[in-house]
């Protein structure tokens, strides 16, 4: 009796993906107060206070400005909780998410 190998020589590679990326967008308006918007920043996306006032400084110049980059999920409860600080004291202050590219 032979000894024949039946195995596979090939080993099947298992491709994990990453989750993709979602981006944090600051929309600016013309009603928010600016210091409101950088205690939203500091809070919920723990910026510095510099770091705050360049992000809310962008958004004021361009209209919108990128605040940070997360998995899907952490990017959208973010967004939705700062935009809800904003709400609860009666500011239009918006935060949207989107896929990175």
């Amino acid at each position: 009796m032979s000894n024949i190998d039946l195995k596979p020589k090939t080993k099947a590679k298992i491709k994990i993906e990453r989750p993709k990326l979602h981006k944090v967008i600051l929309v600016n308006d013309d009603y928010t107060p600016r210091e409101f918007v950088v205690s939203v920043l500091k809070a919920e996306f723990r910026m510095t206070e510099d770091q705050a006032y360049k992000v809310m400084l962008t958004a004021h110049q361009r209209g919108v400005c990128v605040v940070g980059v997360f998995t899907k999920d952490v990017a959208e409860t973010k967004a939705t909780r700062a935009t809800d600080a904003g709400r609860a004291k009666g500011y239009p202050l918006l935060f949207t998410t989107e896929p990175e590219e």
